[in-house]
Parts: C-alpha cells; structure tokens; sequence
C-alpha cells in the first residue's frame, strides 16, 4: 500500500522549510544516489514511530493576486489535496494575522486532519501564548522551534495517530498493479482509455484506496489479471492542476507506491524535458519495475535513423533507467500498444525471480575471475559469497571483508554481471554489502 502524505502548509517565511528539512535531514534513509537521478525538493521520504510516510513542503499561502502569490497558492492547494494529513503552522510570536485566520478556514473546509503547529516557540515564555490559538478551531497547538528541534516528537506523535492502517492490500499477489505517470498533456489518460478499449473485458471500476485514484482491473487473452492504478488527480479537470506542471510528481506518489510496474510517458512531440527526470526518479527511487513509454510517436516526422536518435537520447538523459525497455506508441492510433500487456507480465515475472544461491555464486566467481576486485589504500576488497534476500526488486547481500572497499563502480559491475546472466529486464537491481562476521 502506499505511504501516507503529509503536507506543512502557513503563510510565508514562517520557517516551514526549515521544520521540512529537520524532519527529513534527521530521519531519512540516506543512499547513494546512481548519478542522473534529479530530485525534486519539495517533497521527502521519512518515517516516525516505524511508520513511513511522504513529507511535502509548500510555498507560503497568501491570499494576493499578484502572478507569483497565485502560483504559490496552487501549489500549496495541490499538496492540501493530495495530503492525507497536514500541520498547520504558524508564528507564535507574532500571534494570530487574517491570514492565519482564512488559511484555517481553508483547511477546515478540506476536512482533513490538520495538525497546528506553533513555529518559534524558543523559550518557555513564548510557549506560554499557545492558549490564544485555540481559537483557530483546529483542535491542540503543538509549540515547536525549527532552529532548535523542540517540540517536534509531540507533534509527529499526532501526525502518525491519523494515518490509517494501510496494512492489508485488497489485491491477490498474482494481480499485476501498474500505474502511468508522467508530465501534464502526455496522454496518460488517452492511453489508459487505449489499453482498456484494446483488451475489451474490463471487469469493474473499484473506488481506490488513495484518495480519488480510480482502479481499473482487466484480464488480457491469456487470463492474466491486471489492475490500472489512476495517477490521483489524473481524471481532475481544473486550472489549478493543468498548469502546475511541476506538482504532477505529488499526484503520482501514491500510484507510484501501489504499484509493481511504472510506466513512464514522455511526450515524443514535446521531447524530454527535466520535469520527467523529477518524476521517474521517485519511481527508480521506489525500486520499481519500469518501462518508458514514447507517446504520440504517429505525429512525429520520421526518417530511417528518427527512432535510434530518440533512443539514444533517452538513454543519455536517463543513465539511471538503463534496465528500462522503450517502447514507442500512440494512444491515438494504438500503435504498439498490443505489445503492452505482454511487456508488463515479463517485466513483473523478471521482478519476481529467484535466483539459486549456488548458480548465484557460480556466476559471482566467474565475475570475479574476470574482473579481480580493487585494492585501496593497500588494502583489498575480498568478495566471499552472495545470496538473495528478497524480490520485488530482486535484492541481493555481498559479503565481503570491509563494506567501505565496494564501490559504486564494481557494485555497478557486479549488477551488470547479474543483468548479463539472467533477465532482469525492466527491474532495478538492489545489491547490498554486508561485513562478514
């Protein structure tokens, strides 16, 4: 299931980003990123209690028409949207403004959980004024201080207690769940409508747990059962979501979480562009099986060599996402979109393999007689057995002599091998070092 969002919405230069970033800096699971990975920043992983969520940080809300007041005003109307739980802050210091006031009746009116925390609550004397924001109807004001953390356990305590128990999926493991995502206007919604009038046996329409994401299940030729997994907010019509083209990574979070297979549309008309970066990499980051969908490729002028040049472009963009498979389509034209189906059935069972440990280790030898491990600082790294721990993504543990002698650059050698001897076409791989005792 997916993680539960949580948004920190205020007016400005209260110090939300600051509270944004003790909360992620000193929570989150920190990993080497594959180089290529462009984050966006203004949402994070963390987690509290054992329970993880995703954390948004928002623009300050203002209430000015002027084009940037606007434009912050989406933004942080998007994250209230999308949220399952949001804190509330404001300046204890200042004590309550107007805007304070409206922004709450925003809030109240969303009928979500909403947390009130009170920012810059340094001393005891300033924590003492929390009784006047009982007035704003949101329930107990929590005081924190960004610059100096206090505060913050209480107010995750209340944050965690509103998340629902997400503990139980409503899909059998042999249901294939995958989601499309991607930038505004690249057709997602056209190919979903495609692949489903394609396959003509869509069974039901399920109201999604997340939100207002919509479920479609099919069966293809064969009897395999799949499930569509909407992107939130993809079926949403509105100004606010068709020109905040850089939020559509919030609304593809939770399909992303939910789901084994991504695809990922790029636009072949408009070309790449960075916000697709933003978006797949939370897919990559998720561990999840992916394949790149080329979209609109009928309206595209073609010559022998078009295709390659597309291709070549992707893959220099996207160095992360080389397991990735592309597939060039039209969700006007069905081109290629029969290939769909039997795509993401091969890709979800290279998710799903398991590999024996001792033909795992027959081909870890082979490696490294073909590429002796490195020396560092007179020291070299010693690789003594491999196995497999998990699948979906398939995850492998290296034992070795000291964890800090595999690099990236042989990790990705080791990863290569793997890729090279079985098909894990379409999957990330994760590899994992461990100091043998």
């Amino acid at each position: 299931m997916s993680k539960p969002i949580v948004a920190i919405v205020g007016r400005p230069n209260i110090g939300k980003s600051t509270i944004f970033n003790r909360i992620v800096g000193e929570r989150i699971s920190i990993v080497e990123d594959d180089p290529g990975v462009t984050r966006d920043r203004i949402y994070g992983q963390t987690e509290w209690l054992g329970k993880e969520f995703s954390l948004i940080d928002t623009g300050g809300i203002t209430l000015e028409d002027y084009p940037l007041d606007v434009e912050i005003r989406s933004q942080a109307e998007i994250a209230i949207e999308e949220a399952d739980v949001i804190v509330f802050m404001v300046d204890i210091r200042s004590g309550i403004t107007s805007l304070d006031e409206n922004i709450a009746k925003i809030l109240y009116r969303s009928n979500k959980p909403v947390v009130l925390a009170l920012n810059k609550a340094d001393n005891p004397e300033q924590r003492e004024r929390f009784y006047e924001f009982y007035s704003l109807g949101l329930g107990d004001p929590f005081p924190i201080s960004g610059s100096h953390g206090l505060g913050l356990g209480d107010l995750l305590d209340e944050v965690v207690s509103h998340f629902e128990d997400d503990s139980l999926s409503i899909y059998d493991d042999s249901i294939i769940k995958f989601s499309l995502i991607g930038r505004p206007n690249v057709g997602k919604s056209s190919l979903v409508n495609k692949i489903l009038g394609e396959q003509r046996v869509i069974v039901s329409d399920i109201e999604g747990t997340t939100r207002d994401a919509i479920d479609t299940p099919f069966v293809d030729e064969e009897g395999q059962e799949y499930v569509i997994i909407d992107t939130a907010g993809i079926r949403k019509s509105g100004r606010v979501y068709e020109n905040t083209e850089k939020y559509s990574v919030l609304r593809a979070l939770s399909a992303i979480e939910r789901s084994d297979v991504v695809l990922c549309v790029i636009n072949a008309e408009e070309g790449i562009r960075e916000q697709d970066s933003r978006v797949f990499s939370h897919a990559h980051d998720e561990g999840k099986s992916i394949i790149l969908l080329v979209n609109k490729w009928d309206a595209i002028e073609k010559d022998t060599h078009t295709m390659q040049e597309f291709e070549q472009d992707i893959r220099t963009r996207f160095r992360f996402l080389d397991y990735a498979p592309i597939l060039f389509v039209s969700a006007e034209t069905g081109e290629r979109l029969q290939k769909l189906p039997e795509l993401i059935k091969k890709i979800y069972e290279s998710r799903m393999q398991r590999v024996q440990s001792s033909i795992l280790n027959d081909v870890l030898m082979d490696a490294l007689a073909m590429n002796p491990t490195p020396t560092v600082n007179n020291k070299r790294l010693k690789v003594f057995y491999m196995t497999q721990v998990a699948v979906g993504p398939p995850t492998f543990i290296v034992f070795v002599n000291d964890t800090e002698l595999l690099h990236f650059s042989y990790q990705r050698f080791l990863e290569n091998q793997l890729r090279k001897n079985f098909d894990f076409q379409g999957t990330p791989i994760k590899i994992i070092p461990r100091k043998r005792s």
